[in-house]
């Protein structure tokens, strides 16, 4: 819940800390709260997507949103990966494990994005943002199998989808470190969406429910707008999706 940026890196360091040296305490809290808006600064604004301002990359404005968009997403996934640590207390010890090291690249991320956002002469705040990304988190907090699903195999897996064409474009406008840093996001993103993935169908199991037909009614139930291509096949399947979910997602490309 932490709103200063710098204070919410330092405190998630010092929950790794005492990960590290056995200092993480497992007892379920006597209450769950319900977080419809977690601790961010007073910038930037949240607006609906659709009144985001259109920008032209080649514009060094332009340039300076798209890494801005990117910084937002990551520290919103700061937010999700300690929230799936708090929210659902009846997981295994490696779950726990598995999301505090989401945290920290997540937190990692957002450092590097900021300090090249800082060389374009801009700060965290300067353009507006949408909430798409914590409004599904909040809309998921009732039950673990349904998170996993909608945050990091579904919103998350999106980016998977879209940096290869967001690193063409800062090559083309000569943006060497920005196509470094998008690279780093990347790999690290296809193991964030493998952690889903894994948890997803450790659920399932517990459940004995079929996973592909599982995933697919959560989307039909929960996701808001279209799942539509281009998708990144490659790395979803690396990042664990399965030879039916590909199979599904390709005929969501081609209609």
């Amino acid at each position: 819940m932490a709103c200063d940026l710098d204070e919410k890196v330092t405190l998630l360091r010092e929950l790794q800390q005492q990960w590290a040296t056995g200092g993480f305490h497992f007892q379920p809290t006597e209450t769950i709260e319900k977080v419809p808006d977690a601790g961010r600064p007073s910038k930037p604004d949240l607006v609906p997507p659709k009144d985001l301002p259109k920008r032209r990359l080649g514009s060094r404005e332009g340039h300076a949103a798209l890494m801005h968009a990117i910084l937002h997403i990551e520290f919103n996934a700061v937010n999700l990966a300690l929230d799936a640590i708090y929210r659902f207390q009846a997981m295994p010890y490696d779950y726990y494990q598995d999301w505090l090291g989401v945290a920290g690249e997540e937190a990692y991320h957002f450092q590097m994005v900021r300090e090249h956002l800082a060389h374009l002469g801009y700060e965290y705040g300067d353009f507006p943002a949408h909430n798409g990304l914590w409004v599904t988190t909040y809309e998921t907090d009732h039950d673990p199998l349904v998170r996993m699903a909608l945050v990091p195999r579904t919103l998350e897996a999106r980016g998977l989808d879209v940096t290869p064409p967001m690193i063409q474009k800062l090559r083309a406008v000569g943006d060497k470190r920005g196509v470094e840093i998008l690279k780093i996001l990347l790999r690290d993103e296809i193991g964030h969406v493998e952690v889903g993935t894994r948890w997803f169908r450790f659920l399932c199991q517990q459940r004995n429910l079929n996973p592909f037909e599982t995933f697919t009614q959560i989307i039909d139930d929960y996701f808001h707008g279209d799942l539509r291509g281009p998708f990144n096949f490659e790395a979803r399947q690396e990042a664990g999706f399965s030879d039916a979910e590909i199979a599904w997602l390709k005929t969501l490309e081609s209609a």
